[in-house]
């Protein structure tokens, strides 16, 4: 009869060990914006003020902080604030950055064929990375683009 008493005991023990998990990750993690329009509020609850408005589906954004249901993101731009994580999805986008064309090609390399010229604002979805290129998806056309002109594709 000693041993039962133990047993709620046991298992506060087990559960108090466990590592905890955050429902979608620890931060900072990557982030894509899922619906037609996300607002951004200078805090985290729908009576902060709307400070910026989204309507640029799978834009990757970089969530640093969370509260509860609210994500505090930075944008492409650099541009800071809270979205509601309803209106964020886990799938890894990027966006082309810098000045003039990327190039995109067959494989990860210079020396493949060039598939096309991507301009900065393309968005795309994200494969794998390796060696400074990474697969690249643009509405169904897929290459590698060099990993420094997609902003997305480092560690967040």
């Amino acid at each position: 009869m000693k041993c039962m008493s133990l047993l709620p005991g046991i298992v506060a023990l087990i559960v108090l060990a466990a590592p905890a998990h955050a429902e979608d990750g620890d931060v900072p993690y990557w982030a894509s914006i899922s619906a037609d329009i996300a607002y951004m509020r200078v805090g985290p609850s729908n009576t902060y003020r709307i400070d910026w408005v989204y309507k640029r589906r799978n834009l990757p954004v970089k969530v640093v902080r969370r509260e509860g249901p609210w994500r505090f993101v930075v944008d492409p731009d650099g541009t800071k604030g809270w979205i509601r994580d309803l209106l964020l999805s886990r799938e890894r986008m990027a966006i082309v950055t810098g000045g003039g064309l990327a190039e995109m090609h067959a494989r990860g390399s210079t020396g493949s064929p060039l598939l096309w010229r991507l301009e900065p604002g393309v968005i795309g979805k994200l494969g794998e990375c390796e060696s400074g290129w990474c697969e690249f998806n643009v509405d169904g056309h897929k290459g590698f683009a060099p990993q420094e002109r997609l902003w997305g594709s480092a560690e967040p």
